[in-house]
């Protein structure tokens, strides 16, 4: 690890510990997960290994599987290495002292929360996200550069879609894997979802990618992203397979306006609620309310989903240096569905959008 990351996963440690000193936390573990690699740089498998790393008000220090130690890059904490007959609990459970209260981290495998809590029974037990969601809801200018970087490699797959991918006569599953192929080609390291809904399936804002074929005049929703140097990309744009219907266009240009609506109300104080009622008020106006039916946008960063969420009921004002989705939708069943999503990001005057590919109705053979 050189110094440049030596002292900045340092700082954020140092922070955590601040935070944790605000909620009365003791000890925090974290296994797999990003708030993992946010503190150390280090990933952890998701193995039946144990890898946890144990931060206390003093020390620091990360327990690992002996066989996976050479991959720690060493940093600003202790690595304790465990080997293939050794009981990692017994280890961390001494790293951790006695703390009244720990915070856990949110995706630990539970069978090993089930262990420490019978090794730790005087021990509350609290997900870490208490402790690291206000670490990571403000991203750093290198964090920011990194979601854009991710926002711009699927930008130009999107420019690429109409020239480059035929849609008729295909499954959605034949064109998916197309955009898998392409997001891969523009840099990412991984490709984590992808989504191509097509016709009727476009109603279902999740849809798996099966083995309807896409028909002239469908309205397809494509909806992708992945990781790019840890750093997350998601975005949606809708298509027409061919000329759209009026009933096309006008669905899509309600969607647009409610996703404008959504980016111009998402700056710093306005409260997150605040920014999901602006798209939906627009929806709800032109008659589709009961067919919005999701929250308009997750924070995004080292996790696809993370915090601060646009939804009604979270009264949270946008700070400077959060980043989030904006994606309205509206899902009409058995006929269509339309959605776009950018990923934004507030400064002090504005939410400047990340992804600057065209939000229009494309046309696709």
């Amino acid at each position: 690890m050189d110094s440049d990351s030596a002292e900045r996963y340092a700082a954020r440690i140092a922070s955590a510990r601040r935070e944790m000193r605000a909620h009365g936390v003791d000890c925090m573990l974290l296994s797999v997960g990003s708030d993992l690699p946010y503190l150390t740089g280090y990933s952890a498998m998701p193995l039946e290994r144990l890898t946890m790393f144990v931060v206390t008000e003093h020390d620091a220090t990360l327990v690992v599987p002996g066989l996976e130690a050479p991959r720690v890059a060493r940093g600003p904490f202790d690595v304790e290495p465990w080997g293939e007959t050794e009981d990692p609990i017994e280890l961390v459970t001494r790293l951790a002292g006695r703390p009244t209260i720990a915070a856990i981290g949110d995706q630990t495998w539970s069978v090993f929360l089930v262990q420490l809590l019978a090794r730790m029974p005087a021990t509350t037990f609290l997900p870490a996200s208490v402790v690291m969601s206000e670490l990571r809801v403000r991203k750093s200018d290198d964090e920011v550069a990194r979601l854009r970087a991710a926002a711009e490699a699927v930008d130009r797959v999107l420019g690429r879609i109409p020239a480059s991918v035929r849609f008729s006569g295909r499954t959605e599953r034949q064109v998916s894997r197309d955009i898998i192929d392409m997001t891969l080609e523009e840099g990412h390291d991984t490709a984590q979802f992808w989504i191509v809904a097509s016709g009727p399936n476009a109603a279902s804002p999740h849809h798996e990618p099966g083995e309807r074929i896409i028909e002239p005049g469908d309205v397809v929703i494509v909806d992708f992203g992945g990781k790019l140097d840890g750093y997350c990309s998601d975005v949606s744009r809708t298509f027409s397979v061919g000329a759209p219907s009026e009933r096309a266009l006008e669905i899509h240009a309600i969607v647009a306006e409610a996703q404008a609506a959504g980016r111009a109300a998402a700056v710093v104080g306005t409260a997150c609620e605040d920014v999901d009622a602006a798209c939906r008020r627009v929806i709800s106006d032109a008659g589709y309310g009961e067919h919005f039916i999701h929250r308009t946008g997750h924070g995004i960063g080292m996790d696809g989903h993370e915090d601060p969420y646009l939804i009604e009921g979270n009264t949270r004002p946008l700070e400077a240096g959060m980043a989030f989705s904006i994606e309205p939708g509206i899902y009409l069943p058995g006929e269509l569905g339309v959605r776009i999503e950018d990923i934004c990001v507030t400064n002090e005057h504005e939410a400047v959008s990340l992804n600057r590919a065209d939000r229009s109705l494309s046309q696709v053979l």
